[in-house]
Parts: C-alpha cells; structure tokens; sequence
C-alpha cells in the first residue's frame, strides 16, 4: 500500500521535526500499536493504527505491533489472530511483533533493581484499605505502614509472590513515589498483583503479573521505541511513565499524546459493545451494524475508505475525545465505493411489467457498462431481457404527483439500456393493491434512445423475471436513534435508545450476473445504494447487505 499521503499535518509531526532537528533519536522514528487481546478492535483503534503505520511511513520509520498481554483472565489467542487479521485488512504490515510477555523475565529483573534501590516495596494493603490511603484529588495520601520495609524484606516478598507462596489478593508490589503527589497516578502506584490464572503464551510459569503502567513504558524503551503515541487520557500517566525509565536509567522514548476519536450514533466502550452482543441486541461481534473492524468490514465498508477517513479527520489535542459526525465516515465510504464498485441492476421492492406488445418468448441481452462513473473503464456485461421485467414499486404512481417523473398511467419512461415503455394498465388485487402493470413498447427504442428523437425524462432500472434472481437483502441503517447514545434520563439506559429500524430484511430481484459474486465484491445496486455479498451468501442463497445508501437519509431527516 501507498503511504506517501496517509498522514496530513498534524501536531505529531511538529514533535517529531524537533526531535530531528535536535538529533534526540538519530533521526529515527519508530512508533507501536499495542493493543490487549481482550476483545475486538473498533473504530477507535482503526483511527490509532492508522496513525501510528501513517507517521512512521511519513518519516520512513518502523512501526511494530505490540500484545499488551498483561492480564490472563481477559486475553485470548483468538482476539490476537482477529487483531492480526484487522491490521493486515486496513492495510498495514507491522515491521516486527512482540508480546509483553516476552519482556516478563526483564521486566522482574527492572523490579528486582527497584527494589534494591529503594523505589519499590511490597505491601500487604488490601484493595479497599489501599483506596483509603491514597486520598483524593484535594487531599494527600498516607503512607502504608508496610512502605518502610528493608530492602531484603521486600526482595524475600517479592521472590515468594514469583513463586506462588502466597494468595491471590494478598499482596502487590509498590513503586515508592509520593503518597502527597497532586498527580494520584504517582502516589505509590502498584507494579505487580498476584494472579493464579495461566496465561495464552506462558502457562503457569507466572502467577505474578506486571501492571500495564510498569510494562507499557519498559516495552517502549526495550524495542526502542521513539514515539509512544497514545490517547490524551494517559497524559497524567506521563509523568510515572518518565519516573520508572529514569530511576531504571535505560533508554527513554517520548511519550506523546492525542485525542481519541469518536463518531455519534455509536459507540466505542468495549464493555458496552459486549453487552449488546451478550444481550443479543446485535448478531454477534461482526453484526454489520457494530463499529467492531469485523462489522464494517462485513458490512461492507473498504479499508481504503477508512484510511481516507482517518486522514480527513487528522490528528488533535484539544479534547479527551474528538467527535466526528458518522456522516464524514459514510461519506469517506461513498467516494471510495463510487469509484470502485462496479454498477448492477437489483430490484428491492419488485412490481411486476407485463410488456404486451413484445414477443413470447423472446429474450434478447443489453450491454450495460460496470463502471458509467469511470470513462476510462469500458468494462460491460451482458443484461437480459424479455416479456416481463420488474420496477420498483416506488418508480409508479397511479395518481402521480407534480415533478414525479417515472412511471404512470399513459405515461412513457425508458427501461434504462433498453427499450421506452407505455403504462397503459394497472391490475389490482381483491385489496386494491396494484399487482401488476400492462404497459408496451416501442420497438425502435433499442438502448432506451427512440428514433424520433423525442425527449423522455423518466428512466428506470429493471430486473428480466425470466432470468431475476431472488436474494435476501438486508438493509442495515445506524444502530442507535441519538447522536449521544449516552444520552438517557435519569434511570435509564443506552440501549434504551438503540434504533429499532436499523434492521430491514427483505427479497429482492437481482440481475444473474450477481451469482457469481463473492464475500468480498462490492456493488452499486443501481439508484438503491453500495451493497456487499455477506460472508454467508452462496450461489443457492444469495444474501447482501446493505453497506450504505447513495445519499445521507439521516442528514435529510433532520432538517
């Protein structure tokens, strides 16, 4: 993949000019995406991977991907193999790949030293009494009375909680800051816990666990990181990420901050993204309507679209989180689909057309252009067509209103690439629901240009019902109905304000050609929307889903 221009400006770029120009890292730059394999990646992440691969390309860097797996009872192999899968679809390549585990050994060496130095101590606080002592945002803290330990006391502890001798629970180890610090992160923060949980890479060799604070600055320093880039909520973290490296005196990147991005009409907690699956509000992790990378990924949404997306948006620091319209990333999804996906005939709400005046079986094929968008491209396929088609419903009007220009009662249109044709009756059922029309056509209109030249305004998209496929479509729309799905009285909840039509399945017709499709091939369905095969569909049962419409319905319907 490209990445000459993945990164627009943005402040990043400043720091890492400077740090150039002062020669601080050799000119080098060399970021990491380290993810916890606790869980699925969304959005969010989308956005940070984009920036990390994007800066360090910018620079000609290395970018390496990083397992912060630090806490058993979360991870699995399988959120790593899905992670992996994630990054290579949005199309980036890490340079090298580690696991914090695999600093487990160092990272108790580094431990070890701190605590010959004075910096660290075992405590026997329990969570609760801990929470106590370390005081609030406007009063100091207290010291434990286990703070003021030897230094061969606290050696002996910790080499006991390595090797298991005490219970889960019943101690950690402690940095030794300041209990009186303005900045909470620094008063005393813990560095190991106990945990009898085997772990994806190491088994039961470890039932002592590094913190994600004492690993993640160590990981950076030990790949020699230069640029740890991370979300402004770690700004306060800065400091003790500083802190460790010092008192440790090992090599020392930077950490830099930026703000998260985050899109309305969703949302990014991994915690209430299980409860919707667990609660069965969505089909699983990679329902298309999730912001998971594995729904838009099945719904149908391009990885270039997300790095046009991630550029567009940049980068920023001025608040926690950066909100961004979902019309911006829907938009982002347009403009690439419109240029890449190939233009086919699909009828979702059919209306029969009996076309009277044309020959009994008789079928005849159209060349109709994949690309009409790209003049460059004259890639076609063949169409065919016979006696009887299907329109959308929504093209007829038995009392049409003004400016309505498609189909009516003795009202001619043009069966786009095909012929002009006449409404010339309507058939009803016993309910008064039109059923079918009786129209016909002009034989000397062959690819819908009438040799008389006379203009006609209305043309309409068709499917022959000889040769139409049935197909299961799923219209998927914007999960929640609120642009703060947060934004519930008092008492209420999130999901109060899912959006109850963000499911819609129904049968269409489609073109043949649509038989050869796989998971994967996007299309426009024509005058419809941008729609994906879902990764069930088959030959025999043909399933699509709706990646998105040609226009932003939601940005009419609010006006």
């Amino acid at each position: 993949m490209s990445t000459e221009n993945a990164a627009s400006n943005n402040f990043i770029h400043d720091v890492i000019d400077e740090h150039n120009a002062s020669g601080r890292f050799d000119n080098r730059v060399h970021t990491r995406f380290p993810p916890e394999p606790n869980g699925y990646l969304h959005l969010g992440h989308a956005t940070a991977i984009c920036t990390n691969f994007a800066i360090a390309a910018k620079y000609n860097g290395k970018t390496n991907l990083r397992f912060d797996d630090t806490n058993p009872t979360k991870e699995e192999t399988e959120y790593v193999e899905g992670i992996m899968n994630d990054i290579r679809w949005l199309g980036f390549q890490w340079d090298e790949l580690f696991y914090a585990s695999d600093y487990f050994e160092q990272l108790y060496t580094w431990a070890v030293q701190l605590i010959k130095d004075g910096h660290a101590y075992v405590d026997d606080l329990s969570q609760e009494e801990m929470r106590e002592y370390r005081g609030t945002l406007k009063e100091p803290g207290k010291n434990s009375p286990y703070r003021d330990r030897s230094v061969e006391e606290n050696l002996d502890l910790f080499e006991r909680m390595k090797n298991g001798e005490f219970a889960e629970g019943s101690r950690v180890l402690r940095a030794k800051i300041d209990m009186a610090s303005p900045n909470v992160l620094l008063r005393d923060p813990t560095m190991y816990r106990i945990l009898f949980t085997p772990h994806h890479r190491t088994g039961d060799k470890w039932c002592i666990y590094p913190m994600y604070d004492w690993a993640h600055g160590q990981s950076d320093s030990i790949e020699k990181i230069t640029h740890s880039l991370c979300s402004l909520e770690y700004v306060n973290h800065r400091p003790l990420y500083d802190w460790f490296v010092e008192k440790l005196a090992i090599y020392a990147p930077q950490q830099v901050e930026f703000s998260r991005v985050g899109l309305n009409y969703t949302i990014m907690s991994k915690r209430k993204l299980r409860r919707l699956v667990e609660e069965e509000h969505v089909d699983g992790w990679d329902d298309p309507r999730m912001p998971t990378i594995a729904g838009i990924r099945r719904r149908g949404y391009p990885p270039a679209a997300i790095r046009n997306f991630c550029e567009q948006v940049g980068v920023a620091k001025s608040s926690y989180v950066m909100m961004v319209d979902m019309a911006q990333l829907e938009s982002a999804v347009r403009d690439e689909l419109n240029r890449v996906a190939p233009r086919v005939f699909a009828v979702l709400d059919p209306l029969k057309v009996v076309i009277e005046n044309y020959p009994e079986g008789q079928t005849e094929e159209f060349a109709v252009n994949n690309h009409p968008q790209d003049k460059t491209n004259e890639e076609t396929r063949m169409v065919p067509f016979s006696r009887t088609v299907y329109i959308e419903r929504g093209d007829f009007a038995e009392n049409p209103p003004k400016k309505f220009f498609r189909l009516a009662p003795g009202r001619e249109v043009r069966l786009m690439k095909a012929y002009l044709v006449t409404c010339n009756e309507v058939i009803k059922d016993e309910e008064g629901n039109v059923i079918e029309l009786r129209c016909s056509y002009d034989p000397e209109s062959r690819g819908g240009n009438p040799a008389d030249g006379r203009k006609v305004k209305g043309t309409l998209h068709w499917v022959s019902a000889e040769h139409a496929l049935d197909a299961e479509v799923r219209l998927y729309d914007r999960l929640f109905n609120q642009p703060d799905p947060d934004d519930v009285p008092d008492g209420g909840d999130f999901t109060d304000n899912l959006n109850p039509d963000s499911l819609e399945t129904i049968t269409a017709k489609v073109e043949p050609s649509l038989s050869e499709s796989d998971n994967g091939d996007r299309y426009q369905f024509m005058r419809q929307g941008y729609f994906v095969p879902d990764q069930s569909s088959t030959a025999d049962k043909l399933v699509f889903n709706r990646t998105v419409g040609l226009k932003d319905s939601w940005a009419k319907a609010k006006k």
